[in-house]
C-alpha cells in the first residue's frame, strides 16, 4: 500500500500548505484497550516486517535526562493488533483514540478525527514527518493541552496534527512514549531539534517523580475490544506483577540502543536447545508479534515442527503438535522468563479473524524478515508483553520486566 505513495511528493506538498488545521478548543494511570483489527494475518506479518526494517534503519542515539511525587495510572483496551488509549487534547478537550507505541516518540492526532483548534492551541510553524515502515504521518506541529486523566493536564505539549496518515485504520493517531531522541529529524524546518515526549513533559511539569512508564497488558481469547491493560506514568503498579522486577540497562548495540533495546538469549524446551544467541533487539508495544531473525526462525521450526501457512503468513502447528510444544526460555539480565506453549499461540477462537484454518494452531513467533547480525535482531512485541509486566525508564536508561498472573496462564 505504501509503495503507491510518493513520500517526497507528499512532504513537499505538505510544506507549502498555507491554511492551518482546524484545532479545537496522573502517578498517572491510563486504561489501555487491545484493539482487534480485521486485517488478515498475511498483511499483519508484512506490516510487522516493514516496521522492523524501518526501526532497524534508524541510527539515532537516544539521550535522556531525569524529588518524591506520586505515579499515575491510565487504563488501556484490547483489540488484537494494537493497544490503544483515549487522550483528550485542547480546552475543552476532544478525545482521540491513540496507539500506545514505545518504538516511537512523536504523539500525533487527526486520523479520522481532525484536530480542533481551541484557545490553548499554539501553532509552532513546523511541519511533521514520521515514517513507521508500515505507515506514515505528515502534518503540522502544535503546542496544546493534553488531558491524560481528570486533573492531569499537560500544558504546551507538542502534538502533531495529521494532514496525511496512511496505515492507521481505526485509530486517530499515536501516543509515542519511546526515547525523546527518536523525534530527531521529524520536524521541518527545525530538523535538528527534538520534541519533549508526553512522559517527559509529565515529569518536567511535576506530575510524576520519575521519567518512566510501567505497562500492564493481559492476554485475551476474544476478538472483541477489551480494556485489559494499564499505563502507569511515573512509577510501577506492584499489584500488576509477581515477584521482583529485573532491570537491565538499555543496550549499547545500535540501532537497538536508540530504543528501549536489550540483550537477550532464547533456548527451547527442557533440554535447553539454543535458539537465539546473545543478541540485541527491542521491546516494542507498537509491534504485535514476537519477531526473530530468519535464521533463528529456521531453528525454531526445526525443534517445533511448525510449518508456514502461506495463506496467512504465520507459522502453524496441528493440535497434536501443539500438545507437544515446549516453552521458550528468554534470558534477560541473568534472569530467565518462561514463554509458555500457550503464550506462543494465538487463541484458536481468533483464527477466523485473520483468515486461518480452524484445524490449526497459529503461533505468535514470526520471522522479522532478515538474518541475525543487524544490531536489531528481535522485537518483543505485544503478544510477548501480554505475559509480563514491563517498565520503560527514560530517566535512567533502563528496561524492567517481571512475571504476572498471566505468565503461566493456560487459557
Amino acid at each position: 500500500m505504501l509503495a503507491t505513495v510518493s513520500f517526497a511528493l507528499l512532504l513537499a506538498s505538505l510544506r507549502v500548505l498555507a491554511s492551518p488545521i482546524v484545532v479545537r478548543d496522573s502517578p498517572i494511570t491510563l486504561p489501555v484497550a487491545r484493539r482487534v483489527n480485521a486485517t488478515g494475518a498475511a498483511n499483519l506479518v508484512k506490516m510487522e516486517q516493514a516496521r522492523a526494517r524501518a526501526l532497524s534503519n534508524r541510527s539515532t542515539a537516544a539521550k535522556f535526562h531525569t524529588n518524591e511525587l506520586p505515579s499515575y495510572s491510565i487504563p488501556a483496551t484490547n483489540q488484537f493488533v494494537e493497544y490503544v488509549v483515549t487522550v483528550g487534547v485542547g480546552s475543552p478537550p476532544t478525545d482521540y483514540l491513540l496507539v500506545v507505541d514505545t518504538g516511537s516518540s512523536n504523539t500525533w492526532i487527526g486520523n479520522g478525527k481532525k484536530y480542533i483548534k481551541t484557545a490553548t492551541a499554539i501553532d509552532t510553524k513546523q511541519s511533521l514527518d514520521v515514517e513507521y515502515g508500515s505507515g506514515i504521518m505528515l502534518g503540522e506541529e502544535w503546542l496544546d493541552e493534553v488531558h491524560l486523566t481528570p486533573g492531569i493536564t499537560l500544558t504546551n505539549q507538542s502534538i502533531g496534527a495529521a494532514l496525511i496518515a496512511i496505515g492507521f485504520d481505526g485509530v486517530n493517531g499515536v501516543l509515542g512514549i519511546g526515547p525523546q531522541a527518536l523525534t530527531y529529524n521529524t520536524l521541518f524546518p527545525n530538523s535538528t531539534s527534538t520534541i519533549t515526549t508526553v512522559t517527559g513533559n509529565a515529569f518536567l511539569q511535576g506530575f510524576i517523580d520519575q521519567n518512566m512508564v510501567g505497562i500492564s497488558f493481559e492476554p485475551t481469547n476474544t476478538n472483541e475490544s477489551v480494556t485489559n491493560g494499564q499505563l502507569t506514568f511515573g512509577g510501577v503498579d506492584a499489584t500488576k506483577y509477581t515477584g521482583e522486577l529485573t532491570y537491565v540497562p538499555v543496550t549499547t548495540t545500535q540501532p537497538a540502543g536508540a530504543y528501549f533495546g536489550i540483550n537477550q538469549t532464547i533456548s527451547y524446551g527442557s533440554e535447553s536447545v539454543p535458539i537465539l544467541p546473545s543478541l540485541a533487539g527491542i521491546v516494542d508495544t507498537g509491534t504485535t508479534l514476537f519477531l526473530l531473525p530468519t535464521d533463528v526462525i529456521a531453528k525454531y521450526q526445526q525443534v517445533t515442527g511448525a510449518q508456514m501457512d502461506q495463506n496467512v503468513g504465520l507459522l502453524s502447528l496441528t493440535p497434536d503438535q501443539f500438545a507437544n510444544l515446549e516453552s521458550l526460555f528468554v534470558n534477560i539480565g541473568g534472569q530467565t522468563f518462561e514463554f509458555t506453549p500457550t503464550a506462543q499461540a494465538f487463541p484458536r477462537s481468533l483464527n477466523a479473524a485473520f483468515g486461518g484454518s480452524d484445524d490449526l494452531v497459529y503461533l505468535v513467533v514470526a520471522d522479522i524478515g532478515y538474518e541475525s547480525g543487524s544490531g536489531l535482531d528481535f522485537i518483543n512485541g505485544m503478544t510477548f508483553l501480554e505475559r509480563f509486566y514491563t517498565v520503560y525508564d527514560a530517566g535512567t536508561h533502563r528496561f524492567g520486566i517481571a512475571t504476572t498472573a498471566s505468565t503461566y496462564a493456560t487459557n
